[in-house]
């Protein structure tokens, strides 16, 4: 799929206009400049043709700041993986030294380059364009990417430069979420996945603030990245910008397929960890709990033992999902985590057959009949799995009202014991036959 980047100085619109070109709210818009500091895909459809759209942070020149050294590296890997790139500028303040750097840069380039002027918002503004020309990019487009107006032209000019593309969608790919606590080191494993710096990496705690998604095509598998903000206790959420970023990782979760729970183990579990943990199993999404900076501990032949009996104590009554130790700077158990990610997808996607599910429960159910309530015996006849998004089960018996959690939940192990839906929750649904 061709692929359009958005770049230009911090606080242009750039996010704005990203929104709007991918018809979402995934990027964060907010009047701070530096927000967005990862590059951020979505993709639009305009006249015919689809295509990948990447949001930049703003390109900041003679900067001591580890946010935006790490942003210009940004921008100049976006720019070049894209087939085409819109610069844009803002109207308001007119050209200055940072609109002249990157527009050395992209003097330079072969790609096709559209200088796009942002916050045209009324007529008297339209003379006030002119002066981008100076930036020897050509003709320009004048838009307003808050209310929309010019857009429509600039989508026609962008469809026009695009060649035509047969890729797939990835719409159907699974979707792993890499989720935790801020700093427990997502972004240094999803860039150790790729084999590639993609996602900013710092070790000060909150620099991922939107959810990258990335498509992982390597090593047999084939999936969607996602890479999240920490998520914080709602007391420590202060700013606007936090606030916003701590939703878009609930979103992640809750669009994702599979979960990868980070835990430092420089830390232990917390209780922020739990309530993660809690989000992932209420949305009833897989979950694998990797335990990251695994070689920063002392350790001994018992401590791995030990960690993963706490964690399971910790998360129970759900406690049957893998749990890996890894560290990304010796690539510890690296792509194992991937490995275990699609197992999991593909245990919340396994189907049991009727009939082999009928034969093995109800001779687990003669075995351990529920037990009668006020004289009343209850008879289970018929178990089916239901056609739904995660592992469930109808149990179809005369007194459903009466069969309580304990029996559920021994129903649950009985299913647990006989097929593999390790990482993944099930339910169990007793219905009137």
């Amino acid at each position: 799929m061709s692929i359009v980047a958005i770049v230009g100085r911090p606080n242009v619109g750039k996010s704005t206009l990203f929104n709007r070109l991918t018809e979402s709210k995934r990027a964060i818009v907010d009047e701070t400049a530096g927000v967005t500091r990862d590059r951020h895909y979505g993709k639009s459809l305009w006249n015919g043709k689809e295509f990948s759209v990447v949001d930049t942070g703003g390109y900041v020149v003679n900067s001591d700041d580890v946010f935006e050294e790490q942003i210009r590296k940004q921008v100049l890997i976006a720019i070049a993986e894209a087939d085409l790139i819109i610069m844009l500028v803002d109207v308001t303040t007119g050209i200055t030294d940072m609109d002249s750097a990157v527009a050395e840069i992209l003097r330079k380039t072969e790609k096709k380059v559209i200088l796009v002027v942002n916050k045209v918002d009324n007529n008297m503004q339209i003379n006030d364009a002119y002066e981008f020309y100076n930036l020897g990019l050509g003709d320009y487009f004048m838009i307003s990417s808050m209310n929309g107006s010019g857009t429509g032209e600039l989508l026609d000019h962008v469809a026009a430069n695009l060649e035509e593309d047969t890729a797939e969608t990835d719409e159907e790919l699974p979707k792993i979420a890499v989720v935790g606590r801020p700093n427990v080191g997502k972004s240094s494993i999803i860039n150790a996945f790729i084999g590639e710096e993609r996602n900013i990496v710092t070790d000060v705690a909150g620099t991922t603030r939107d959810s990258i998604n990335t498509r992982f095509n390597k090593f047999g598998h084939d999936f969607i990245l996602i890479d999240t903000a920490g998520l914080r206790k709602k007391g420590k959420v202060s700013e606007d910008l936090e606030f916003y970023s701590v939703l878009r990782a609930i979103r992640s979760i809750e669009y994702s397929d599979v979960c990868v729970l980070m835990i430092d183990a420089t830390r232990g579990v917390e209780a922020q960890d739990m309530n993660i943990y809690n989000i992932i199993n209420r949305n009833r999404k897989g979950v694998v709990v990797c335990v990251n900076k695994w070689d920063l501990i002392e350790k001994d032949t018992h401590t791995a033992k030990e960690f993963e009996r706490d964690i399971r104590e910790r998360f129970a009554p759900f406690t049957d999902f893998p749990i890996l130790f890894t560290s990304v700077p010796d690539k510890q158990r690296i792509l194992k985590v991937l490995e275990m990610s699609m197992k999991v997808y593909e245990n919340k996607t396994r189907k049991v057959p009727t009939s082999k599910l009928n034969e093995v429960m109800q001779e687990a159910i003669e075995n351990y009949h529920p037990p009668a309530v006020k004289g009343k015996f209850i008879k289970i006849k018929f178990v089916t799995q239901l056609p739904s998004t995660t592992p469930s089960f109808a149990f179809f018996c005369n007194l459903p009202q009466y069969v309580k959690e304990p029996y559920r939940r021994y129903l649950e192990n009985q299913i647990r014991k006989n097929w593999d839906f390790s990482g993944v929750p099930i339910r169990v649904f007793m219905r009137k036959k």
